[in-house]
């Protein structure tokens, strides 16, 4: 196995793989590779918590920089004798994922968090599905949506055991989550998004989050795993920031000087929506939607019985409609952020390919 990147996520993964020494998990998975984009380490058996030393608190020379070259990381897998070759992709790179279809075709195995691979063009989830066909290797994307949930999953399931999915909706960003689950119209949403921002809940500048890129993405590798192959345009996206925008040029305000991740038009405009909301009993959220073909993701008014307007914390939730959820769809409701979760996600995936055995 390889791990790429050593970030928050992939240090969580470094921390369980120590975790699980002189285990069966642990022993099923032999760490050959490690690195991010300042070097890497290579060895016929790599320690966990000595990678993590090494590549993240020691000193540079340590990991050795020509090892970072991402065509190479296939050899580095190369002739170890085991029945799988697993690569760990634990990077947001794009740079990254351009080699996903590459490796699965060489027959090396891909788990990733990353949503780039899947969530971006038609061309390149095709190409990856291809892949993975030609080199009877699997693609591990559990933790692309819902941090390791089981999202992915229970829609295929559903769909191999002969059900029809009609729709689905859900609240799939945990950053957007902790907002609106925290916001209650008394506190501007600028002062809680720098909350959030400081106790890592957003990405470093929070606007990612809250322009609904990450969101469309998600809604996109859902719908092309229930079967509804669209393309990356063909989702309709009101993005919080083009809210704040919009608010701006109506009342002619603007902001001044620094340029704030929250201007004060959207927190005017959010205490308006939360209190005409409130007065009716309904629950602010960020939606992502699937049905009759079409997707969907903005900020929506629900009523306070509708599965998808409670929530806690960081919780990403799932609606799914079909033949069987009809009149009362199933809920998946979990953690949908964090890098221990996500980290989990990675090596559930990473374990099932371990113990599978293939054609």
């Amino acid at each position: 196995m390889a791990l790429l990147g050593t970030g928050n996520v992939g240090k969580a993964v470094l921390d369980r793989l120590a975790g699980w020494a002189g285990t069966p998990r642990g022993d099923s998975l032999a760490l050959v590779h490690a690195g991010n984009s300042r070097g890497a380490l290579r060895a016929e058996l790599l320690c966990p918590a000595d990678v993590r030393h090494r590549l993240l608190d020691g000193s540079p020379w340590q990991a050795d920089p020509a090892l970072t070259n991402l065509s190479g990381v296939a050899e580095a897998l190369a002739g170890n004798g085991l029945a799988h070759r697993i690569i760990i992709d634990a990077t947001a790179s794009g740079d990254v994922a351009d080699h996903h279809a590459r490796w699965l075709a060489q027959g090396i195995h891909v788990v990733t968090a990353c949503k780039l691979g899947l969530g971006t063009t038609l061309e390149r989830w095709q190409d990856i599905h291809d892949a993975a066909a030609h080199g009877n290797t699997r693609y591990g994307d559990s933790a692309t949506v819902g941090a390791g949930l089981p999202l992915l999953r229970n829609i295929r399931d559903l769909q191999a055991g002969g059900d029809t999915i009609h729709a689905i909706a859900g609240v799939l960003s945990g950053s957007l989550a902790w907002l609106f689950n925290h916001y209650d119209g008394k506190k501007p949403f600028s002062e809680l998004v720098d909350e959030a921002r400081q106790a890592g809940y957003t990405e470093p500048d929070p606007r990612e989050d809250l322009s609904g890129d990450d969101v469309r993405r998600k809604i996109l590798i859902l719908a092309r795993a229930a079967g509804v192959p669209l393309a990356s345009d063909e989702v309709e996206v009101e993005s919080l920031l083009d809210l704040a925008g919009r608010e701006t040029r109506q009342d002619g305000h603007g902001a001044r000087g620094e340029d704030p991740v929250v201007a004060p038009p959207l927190d005017a405009l959010l205490q308006r929506l939360h209190r005409a909301a409130a007065a009716k009993g309904e629950q602010l959220r960020y939606i992502a939607r699937l049905q009759n073909g079409r997707a969907s993701v903005r900020l929506e008014t629900l009523d306070a019985s509708h599965p998808l307007a409670s929530g806690a914390g960081t919780d990403n939730k799932l609606a799914i409609w079909s033949d069987r959820y009809r009149d009362q769809p199933l809920v998946i409701q979990g953690p949908g952020a964090g890098a221990e979760v996500t980290a989990a996600g990675l090596l559930d995936d990473a374990l099932r390919i371990a113990r599978s055995t293939f054609n």
